[in-house]
């Protein structure tokens, strides 16, 4: 059995392994000069491997077509990827959140073991070469592929695992979805997600650079909730970031991308309104000869400060003990409700993945085969899944990689 797999990121590494593992003679073609180029630079050059969470608590993290991804995780669940690296040379810790990291922090050691492995199986690897075209026979099954320069390369089933169009430094254009459409398959619309929000209010100057811990972000559309969450976020000089926001934008992408909406940012959620309220009081009276501008230190950051007298609507200047209940009031609902508005997001050059791509009823969950095309494969970020961060995405890339290996590894019946 002679399998050729196109794209040696996450899932084109990983489906090669389970082809070889089930003796075809494999092929792997990247047309970069190396592999894993974009499995090099996530978890910022860490690689969030997987997450070693509950199954169903994964499967509960993935934002599109969860169903489709039932068959591929359950053949090679987060545990498997785990003992794999583990096996493979590449030991493993568990941090913060069930995010799973190389003990090493480089996601070179991940990427080496994946090669060693490839070695080992005697995969065939072929760098800076791309592929253009499919090579089908007559009866529209694969027959191979088509490299640049018009080579064509004849293999019994062939593994598409090119990637979306985020990160496109690392080769990820869509060029493949191209290639697919014009043979009858379906592209959702591609939209880039876990991307930082871009605001319509102008923090940039005060609070670039500004990381809150343990506060909570609503988003809506109106009336409509489009996420809540509690965690981290990150002032930019464009808007916001951070994981609270970029787990945010995945929502946004499905129904709202480009559409201006709200969002409300809760800086205390440990405390009700109530329990703010007499925060602040018991702080104004300890402070109440002290001006307003001046008494808030032990509330907000330094950096803060200043935006949330400006956004109070109470004098800076004002002594403590001159403040109003109805302007105590305001600051509580300043702090729990701060309102901005996203106008969009920064796009799919600082999106970590791609919502979009192949339309799953396109493809069977069972064994990733093309149901347009006899042979054809699809694996990873090419397909219409994405899930949010913490290492749950590329666990959807090791998944598909692996079932598509494994079913094109496998003896014709």
């Amino acid at each position: 059995m002679k399998v050729i797999v196109a794209g040696g990121g996450a899932a084109g590494m990983m489906a090669a392994v389970a082809a070889a593992r089930r003796g075809a003679a494999v092929l792997l073609l990247e047309r970069n000069e190396k592999l894993g180029k974009k499995v090099y630079i996530t978890g910022k050059g860490r690689c969030n491997v997987t997450n070693a969470c509950e199954a169903e608590d994964f499967l509960n993290q993935i934002v599109s077509n969860k169903k489709f991804m039932y068959s591929s995780f359950y053949h090679f669940d987060n545990q498997a990827v785990m003992a794999f690296f583990e096996e493979t040379g590449c030991p493993l810790k568990v941090e913060r959140g069930n995010r799973v990291f190389p003990v090493s922090d480089h996601s070179s050691d991940v990427i080496r073991a994946l090669t060693k492995t490839l070695e080992k199986l005697n995969v065939d690897i072929r760098l800076h070469t791309r592929v253009t075209d499919l090579w089908l026979k007559e009866d529209g099954s694969i027959r191979g592929i088509v490299i640049e320069g018009g080579q064509k390369l004849p293999a019994d089933r062939v593994i598409l695992a090119g990637g979306g169009c985020s990160y496109s430094v690392t080769g990820s254009d869509g060029s493949m979805w191209k290639i697919l459409e014009k043979y009858g398959h379906t592209v959702t619309e591609p939209k880039p997600a876990l991307v930082p929000f871009t605001l319509k209010e102008n923090y940039g100057k005060e609070l670039q650079g500004l990381a809150l811990k343990n506060v909570s972000l609503l988003v809506r559309d109106g009336k409509k909730k489009i996420f809540e969450g509690f965690g981290e976020m990150l002032f930019t000089h464009f808007g916001i970031s951070g994981p609270l926001v970029l787990s945010a934008s995945s929502f946004y992408a499905k129904k709202y991308y480009g559409k201006e909406i709200d969002c409300y940012l809760d800086l205390k959620p440990a405390l009700t309104e109530e329990q703010l309220d007499k925060r602040i009081l018991r702080e104004f009276e300890e402070h109440q000869n002290k001006q307003f501008k001046n008494a808030l230190d032990s509330l907000f950051p330094a950096k803060l400060t200043p935006v949330m007298v400006g956004l109070s609507g109470i004098l800076p200047d004002k002594k403590v003990n001159e403040i109003t209940r109805e302007e105590r009031k305001q600051l509580v609902s300043l702090i729990k409700n701060w309102k901005m508005t996203v106008t969009g997001t920064r796009g799919f050059a600082e999106a970590i993945v791609t919502q979009g791509g192949i339309a799953v009823k396109e493809v069977n969950p069972s064994t990733m085969e093309s149901r347009m095309i006899s042979g054809l494969y699809l694996a990873g970020e090419m397909l219409d899944i994405d899930a949010l961060t913490g290492g749950y995405n590329i666990q959807l890339a090791w998944s598909t990689g692996y079932l598509a290996g494994d079913s094109c590894g496998e003896s014709e019946n």
